[in-house]
């Protein structure tokens, strides 16, 4: 059993904020759009202009009434900043996909050559048009199946991951699980449904699972490239990626999705000004301008601050560890300002009986009001410098 030590830090302080020039040119571009508006009404109406203007500051526009289900989710923390419907199961289509690649990249068979087989001949729908006896990287084929959703590629990744789609799929629903996807059922490593059956999640789950990914660098990279030329035995392919969100420079990635039954899925993400977001939206018929939307009320109404940096530090208080703490990143977390007030700052020691240098110790828990948002590990260093006793130092001047 471990035995903790708990630390609060009642005057939790914020370290800086960061605005970028860029966000700070989309701000300004805002207001001149809303003295152009006072220039068309009149002075009469500057006031109720004014008043709406600032209220439609803190709210998400009305363009994404056309999403069913919709999340913005902060990637760092997994808090949700606006939502509709974000926990009701829905078919999801293509979006599929990124369980499918992000079990692809945890295999580490990446540079393996994949022999394409006769399992592609179940695929219908959009795909890549790889034949039978192709050869290609499994890396290569996740391109295909990111960038332009092919079927073929999903059922052929699925086989040499997993040995068999219908393990593969076992995989799928298990890491579902592992994620904590509570809402989500996996039945097809491609998104296809039919009038029987098909993959079913919610927003927020398809959040989740896309916060984790993103984890690896391997999915980034793929998901954030607009065009790929790949070469095989048999063809050279160029594929351009669906999503069109890209063609924003704050766009980081995602993945597009369409059925007739699912309509149209979508989940992308984006940063700026250190906020990193994700968007996920399910039966939207204005996808693209929904996205923009939520990222346009997320970057007008959050800041990113550092609440945490790497530098070393002492916890006052303790008695039981002879060195010093640090941890290894810059956190960075948004908030908007009447929330500041609300963070709490938790440390939480493990008592080690026997630690090194470099040990992770504890960690560090931030809070908003009793919700904990984020954890970080503490680790520990300059042990021997620190726990020199009186024996030692005697023997130093003998």
């Amino acid at each position: 059993m471990i035995d903790w030590i708990f630390f609060s830090v009642r005057k939790f302080k914020i370290k800086e904020e960061i605005v970028s020039k860029e966000n700070k040119k989309r701000r300004t571009n805002l207001r001149k759009k809303f003295i152009l508006l006072l220039g068309e009404v009149g002075m009469k109406k500057a006031l109720l202009c004014s008043l709406l203007f600032f209220i439609g500051m803190n709210i998400v526009s009305a363009s994404i009434d056309t999403a069913h289900e919709y999340v913005l989710m902060d990637e760092t923390t997994g808090r949700v900043l606006a939502g509709k419907n974000y926990n009701t199961p829905m078919l999801i289509a293509s979006i599929t996909k990124i369980m499918t690649c992000l079990l692809a990249i945890e295999s580490e068979k990446l540079e393996d050559t994949v022999v394409v087989d006769e399992v592609i001949k179940e695929s219908y729908g959009s795909g890549i048009y790889i034949e039978v006896g192709e050869e290609i990287k499994l890396r290569d084929l996740l391109y295909g199946l990111m960038l332009r959703s092919g079927n073929d590629a999903a059922l052929m990744v699925a086989e040499y991951v997993g040995g068999s789609v219908e393990k593969f799929v076992e995989k799928m629903n298990q890491k579902a699980k592992e994620i904590g996807m509570t809402n989500t059922i996996f039945v097809n490593p491609s998104g296809l449904d039919n009038s029987d059956s098909g993959n079913y999640s919610t927003a927020y789950d398809m959040a989740l699972l896309t916060r984790y990914a993103m984890k690896y660098e391997d999915y980034r990279e793929i998901v954030k490239t607009k065009s790929y030329t790949v070469k095989t035995n048999k063809k050279t392919y160029v594929w351009k990626n669906k999503n069109k969100l890209l063609a924003e420079d704050y766009i980081t990635g995602g993945k597009t999705g369409y059925t007739e039954k699912a309509k149209r899925t979508l989940v992308s993400t984006a940063s700026s000004d250190n906020i990193d977001l994700i968007v996920v939206t399910i039966k939207d018929s204005d996808d693209w301008n929904t996205h923009k939307s939520l990222y346009e009320y997320a970057f007008n109404n959050y800041i990113a601050y550092r609440v945490l940096n790497k530098s070393k530090f002492e916890v006052i208080g303790d008695t039981y560890y002879h060195g010093e703490f640090y941890i290894k990143n810059d956190v960075y977390i948004p908030f908007k300002k009447d929330e500041l007030g609300s963070l709490v700052g938790k440390i939480q020691l493990e008592k080690k009986k026997n630690y090194k240098e470099n040990d992770k110790v504890g960690q560090y828990l931030i809070y908003l009001d009793k919700t904990l948002l984020y954890k970080e590990n503490i680790y520990i260093e300059n042990i021997e410098k620190k726990n020199k006793g009186i024996l030692d130092c005697l023997k130093g001047i003998m």
